[in-house]
């Protein structure tokens, strides 16, 4: 066991680093009014993945679930951006990925790279995995603002566009997305 023990200690430093993203907050907020942590977020984000395995058996779904967890890693130094900030994708894609950098530091270089590479796979949405993370991320933050006690200057009807088109490369994802924008409308309608 001692030849492992300093892997063991740096797989222990990540996990602490890691900790960052539990105090990390989004601009959403949960039922109760307090807003939602990024790891709160890729949690429900892994859970939508996994009940929705079933739908796409041609998947490879030990990628999807770990894109799921790493998705918002970029997030843990600078927090969460809404989405209705905008940003420079490109300058944003490299200081998250610096960030992603820092918080693997203290990991073995082969699950430093690995995480990395999944990192970019999921930006970069070209793989029928990322499309379905990329897709489902936009449509659980939908969810979360749909029954959070928001704000009362909250913009329901952003929600409508946001990340529509990352839906549309599948017809399962397009019928989940369809449902969550008729509740959305209903909170454009009618907000709490």
């Amino acid at each position: 066991m001692g030849e492992h023990t300093q892997t063991y200690h740096q797989l222990i430093t990540f996990m602490k680093e890691l900790g960052r993203l539990k105090d990390t907050t989004r601009t959403a907020w949960t039922k109760e009014g307090r807003q939602e942590s990024v790891a709160e977020h890729s949690w429900r984000l892994a859970m939508l993945a996994f009940v929705l395995e079933d739908h796409f058996p041609d998947l490879d779904f030990h990628k999807v679930m770990q894109m799921c967890l790493i998705h918002d890693l970029g997030e843990a130094y600078e927090g969460d951006i809404s989405a209705t900030i905008k940003v420079n994708l490109e300058g944003q894609l490299e200081k998250e990925e610096a960030d992603v950098r820092k918080l693997s530091e203290s990991l073995p270089d082969r699950t430093r790279n690995k995480l990395l590479d999944l990192w970019w796979e999921y930006n970069k949405v070209e793989t029928k995995e990322a499309k379905l993370v990329k897709a489902i991320d936009k449509i659980e933050t939908i969810i979360t603002h749909n029954q959070g006690a928001n704000p009362a200057d909250f913009d329901y009807g952003f929600n409508l566009e946001y990340g529509r088109s990352y839906a549309q490369f599948d017809p399962i994802i397009r019928a989940i997305r369809e449902i969550v924008d008729g509740e959305t409308q209903e909170k454009v309608k009618k907000p709490d």
